[in-house]
């Protein structure tokens, strides 16, 4: 295993920071605020802790952009951890990550083969490296209407189809935290020389457990990004990209990350990146245990209300193939089969009795636990479920017919034909707003973008179809938000005025 020599139980660069802090120097450097001597009085009780120890690249602490000492021992104990050659921190979330892996592989014009389903930071990613995107449609759950994940044959159908592909470029798990076995991608790609890119942004834990699905690392993925904040402890905008092997460009990568991450990184945020990878490397198996158990009761108590289903189903009724070969425990996606309450309706009763959850997409309700969730607040979702289930019981209203709130998935080509992207044709091109039926065959302006979990719908230059439309109209009478476009509150849509055709 890479690392072996290194002290797993060590957290070098919280303990540098530690130490310094100890030392009670004089600041004469930034941040202004001078250890939280600046702040406001009412802001103590929070901040005042995590300021004390927000430094800058000072003597003895490092610097991430050419890390030589307490940073670099950090990053190699998170390579030996989750199983990387390499790791280097991120102090942007996963979006950083996906930047770096895609202008690492991707120069203009560069084909590149895309899961449809992506995080919007990889159309992003697309558009500044100018690169072209062949789309493959997930299978769908026939149930919820939901995207689930790739199917192989259809990988290999488009690396036929368009054999000058770099790479492909996968989200796994989802949103939802279902997958698929990525040994046979990786295999598959491997053999003509193609890379393997992953956006496993919600599957940090991933490999520590036999009852958590294998990481995309350990199933031969050349680059992968994690939120280490999303499942484990890291805070906010804390997460890691990890790469192996000798396809990944790693000085590109490197060159990337300085670009687009800030050269003031947080000290804090790096931080807690070394003590969430000490907890997963000196018990990371038995604190998953610990958080595995607290799930098993949750669905089993909730198995026992009798009213709610879990998404996603394994098999697709479509196309009669499996859709679903790996889900996390962690991530609970439940709805009511029998449709006395929507998905808007439950997640607002649930938060009316304190429980905030994830999302809804109007059907579905996404509840994220994760090892950290306490048994108790467990046991609060659980009844305050419960109450809910009675109140449905007892609503005259159970006798009505059921309302059909399935999710309107847009219908995608399985495999799309190479769409272009460019940021500055995008941000230069000529639009207006038009009413929805104008805009149906018309190509979009906008990056369409229900949020959460952040997964465009349309993006600029795509046609916008009949099924796309009703979609979003749905979405929107959900009140689903949205990002990057004003339709959710006029019902109106931008369109290019010099790419007005259908073709």
């Amino acid at each position: 295993m890479y690392g072996e020599h290194l002290e797993k139980a060590r957290a070098p660069l919280y303990e540098a920071m530690v130490a310094h802090h100890d030392k009670k120097s004089v600041s004469l450097h930034v941040p202004g605020h001078k250890s939280g001597q600046g702040l406001l009085e009412e802001g103590n009780a929070f901040l005042q802790s995590v300021m004390s120890i927000d430094y800058t690249e000072i003597t003895g602490l490092d610097d991430l952009h050419h890390p030589e000492g307490v940073i670099k021992e950090a990053e190699q104990l998170a390579a030996a951890c989750f199983g990387a050659e390499e790791t280097y921190f991120l102090i942007g979330g996963s979006t950083v990550g996906n930047l770096a892996m895609i202008g690492a592989v991707c120069q203009r014009d560069d084909l590149i083969l895309v899961q449809r389903n992506v995080h919007k930071s990889v159309i992003h990613a697309l558009m500044l490296a100018g690169a072209q995107a062949v789309f493959l449609a997930p299978e769908v759950d026939l149930e919820t209407g939901a995207a689930t994940c790739l199917h192989i044959e259809d990988v290999r159908r488009a690396l036929e189809l368009y054999p000058t592909a770099k790479a492909l470029f996968i989200t796994n798990p989802t949103y939802y935290g279902v997958g698929t076995e990525l040994k046979p991608f990786a295999d598959l790609l491997h053999e003509t020389g193609k890379l393997l890119l992953v956006d496993e942004a919600h599957g940090a834990h991933f490999g520590f457990h036999e009852k958590v699905p294998a990481s995309a690392l350990w199933q031969g993925a050349d680059a992968v990004v994690q939120s280490t904040h999303k499942m484990l402890t890291a805070m906010t905008m804390g997460a890691m990209l990890h790469v192996q092997g000798p396809r990944i460009d790693r000085k590109a990568i490197q060159r990337l990350l300085a670009l687009f991450q800030s050269s003031s990184p947080s000290y804090p945020i790096m931080a807690s990146l070394d003590l969430a990878r000490k907890r997963m490397h000196t018990e990371g198996h038995a604190w998953l245990e610990q958080g595995l158990q607290i799930m098993k009761e949750f669905r089993e108590g909730v198995e026992a209300l009798q009213r709610f289903r879990y998404y996603p189903q394994t098999y697709s009724e479509l196309s009669g193939r499996r859709v679903v070969e790996t889900r996390d425990p962690f991530k609970i996606a439940i709805y009511d089969p029998n449709r006395r309450i929507s998905g808007a309706e439950l997640k607002d009763r649930l938060e009316a009795a304190g429980c905030f959850v994830e999302m809804t997409d109007g059907y579905l309700v996404l509840l994220v636990f994760s090892p950290a969730t306490r048994r108790e607040d467990m046991l609060h979702v659980l009844h305050v479920l419960s109450n809910i289930c009675l109140d449905i019981k007892d609503d005259k209203q159970e006798l009505q017919a059921p309302i059909s709130n399935i999710i309107k998935l847009p219908t995608y080509a399985r495999i799309s034909s190479p769409i272009p992207f460019d940021h500055r044709t995008v941000f230069q091109a000529t639009t207006r707003v038009v009413n929805m039926e104008e805009a149906i065959g018309k190509r979009s302006g906008d990056m369409v973008i229900p949020y959460p979990p952040g997964i465009p719908y349309l993006y600029p230059g795509e046609i916008i179809t009949v099924s796309v439309a009703e979609a979003l109209v749905f979405l929107a009478s959900q009140g689903i938000r949205f990002q990057g476009t004003h339709f959710g509150q006029t019902y109106k849509l931008t369109i290019y005025t010099d790419h007005e055709g259908t073709s």
